[in-house]
This record gives C-alpha cells, structure tokens and sequence, in this order.
C-alpha cells in the first residue's frame, strides 16, 4: 500500500475501533462473566462484542480481503487465506482486563506475501491508539473511546521511532501475565540493566516509542498477538526476529497461526 491508501483504510477503520473500545469499555467497568475456552484461555463477552464490530468494518472496508479473527478461529470458523489476509484480536490481554488492569488492546493488523505491513493498536483504558501511518513511519494519538472524532483529520499526531542502545546497559520488555522461566534464561545472555513488565500488545508499542531495547516472548502465542505490533514496531525502525534472527513471519495455517518464540527488537537484531 502507498501512504494514501494507509490513511484511507484508518479512516474506514477509525470509527469501528472506537465502537470496540466503548464496548470494552461498558464491560470494563461493570465487570464480565468469564468463560474459558477449549485451550484453557479465559474469554469474555468484550472480546466476542468487540470481534463482532471489527470484522463489519473489515468486510466493508477492504471487501475480499479475508479476516482471521482470533474468536472465529476458536470457534472453528477459519477462512481461506491468500497472500493478503487481516489478523484481528479484539482484546488482547483478557487477562488484564479480566482483573481490571488498563493494559488491554485492539489489534488490527494486514498481512501482504507473509509480512506484517500495516496495523492499529488501540488501548481503550489508556486512550492511546497506536498505527501504522505508512512505510516507515508509525505514529501515536491521543483519544478517548467517546471521542467525536473518528477520523485523522485534525488530530495530534507524535511520531515513534525507538531509541539507540546502551550495548552495555539494555531495558527488557516481558509478558506481565506470562512470565517464564526460559524467557529469564534468554535474557541472561545480554547485559539487561532492566527489566519491565506489561501487558498485551502494548509492548511492541513501548520498544516502538524508545522505552525498551527490546521484548522477548519464549511462550505460546499466535498470530493476531504480533501482526499489529510487528507492523507498528517495523515502521518506527526495528524489528522482530525468531530466537535464530529469521524474521517473524505469518500465514501459518496449517500450524493454528501459532508463532515460533521471538523477540522484538528496537533497532537491529543483538543476537
């Protein structure tokens, strides 16, 4: 996609965004019943409303281009993909927002030939909407679920690019709800002067606006977890790689879109 065609499809996507995030947002704040799913995930009524209005826009918005969204694919609704395809997780960090932590998302992201081009994350509690612009360039903006604005017109945008390294002195990003004890022995192997926890994709965000050097994931995940991310990160100048430096790739249908372990860097890879 060029740089119009970027801001044509936030455009279309802007006001279903924020619909998802004031559904969140009603259940947020009332609380959820919780159910769990047949891979022992929980999953709340919030994701499957917030899945419901994602994938409308999609249809609309980019019509024959097919939608895997994490709830359908549970459900055993998995559609024929192409070498275009969205990844949707419409609430990402259940977990979180199960216990009434703000560090829940919207993950909207496009695959193009295996490679995660374009995305959106939307952090709802946090009022942070966090997209790809164009190519190379990844921006965040301020706005709340209720906002009237539902377009890029008019408002602030800052751009994110991540910062240089202390080679000698490195912040980790790790899974606040899924810490693991192979993820600590990974990180042994660099001079990691911090370590930061988080929830969600937020994190990919965070590495993306210089806060971290980088965040490792040795756990189970899947595709709809990273496309977004990925996307955003790319585009503020870094990268996400598997633990042998291949970068991370998608369209893995025939493994359930699980990825390999991986981790997301702010610049260059340091293996």
């Amino acid at each position: 996609m060029n740089a119009d065609e970027y801001r044509s499809l936030i455009d279309a996507l802007m006001p279903a965004v924020l619909e998802a995030g004031r559904a969140e947002m009603s259940h947020f704040a009332a609380g959820v019943e919780v159910t769990t799913k047949a891979d022992a995930t929980p999953v709340t009524a919030a994701d499957h409303e917030a899945e419901a209005i994602l994938t409308e826009a999609l249809k609309k918005a980019a019509p024959g281009i097919p939608v895997v969204a994490e709830e359908a694919v549970a459900a055993g609704r998995v559609p024929k993909i192409g070498d275009r395809f969205f990844l949707v997780d419409p609430l990402d960090g259940t977990r979180a927002f199960i216990r009434q932590s703000p560090e829940f998302t919207i993950n909207i992201g496009l695959i193009e030939n295996n490679v995660a081009t374009f995305g959106i994350i939307y952090a709802p509690a946090l009022s942070q909407l966090y997209l790809t612009l164009g190519p190379g360039e990844a921006v965040e903006i301020e706005i709340a679920p209720e906002a009237a604005k539902s377009s890029l017109s008019g408002l602030k945008m800052t751009p994110l690019r991540g910062r240089t390294s202390d080679p000698k002195a490195l912040i980790a990003f790790a899974s606040r709800s899924h810490a693991a004890e192979s993820t600590e022995a990974f990180l042994k192997q660099f001079p990691i002067a911090e370590r930061r926890k988080a929830s969600s994709s937020l994190k990919f965000c965070l590495v993306a606006k210089g806060e971290a050097d980088l965040y490792a994931r040795l756990g189970q995940t899947s595709e709809w977890d990273t496309a977004a991310g990925q996307a955003i990160l790319t585009a503020a100048g870094g990268c996400v790689t598997t633990l042998d430096g291949a970068p991370l790739i998608y369209g893995k249908s025939t493994t359930q879109f699980a990825n390999p372990h991986f981790v997301a860097w702010v610049r260059e890879p340091l293996l």
